[in-house]
């Protein structure tokens, strides 16, 4: 298993907009391209120097195929959207973990 991990600080001005976009249209749609089996929204609860507030978002996905085929038809139209919506009031980056073992 495959999570791909998007961790996004959002500065406060936009914050309550954002979230309701993140909960009620870019995370269902992001999950309704049958790309991923789960997705799961996180605070991280460290405050960072350059303020706003930080989110986790693991999206959990089979192979690091199907995961490459997320990156080549989907990604780019949605991190377009992300960056039309909320340009620089948003930082993003992104990784690749596999799951090991659950205990």
């Amino acid at each position: 298993m495959i999570i791909y991990n998007v961790t996004t600080n959002i500065h406060e001005s936009v914050h309550d907009h954002w979230m309701i976009w993140m909960q009620h249209k870019h995370i269902p749609e992001i999950l309704a391209t049958g790309k991923f089996s789960s997705a799961r929204l996180v605070r991280v609860l460290i405050e960072e120097e350059m303020g706003g507030v930080t989110y986790s978002v693991q999206y959990t996905t089979d192979s690091k195929e199907t995961l490459e085929k997320y990156y080549q038809e989907d990604a780019p139209g949605f991190r377009e959207e992300g960056l039309k919506l909320f340009g620089d009031k948003m930082l993003a980056f992104r990784t690749e973990l596999e799951l090991i073992a659950d205990y």
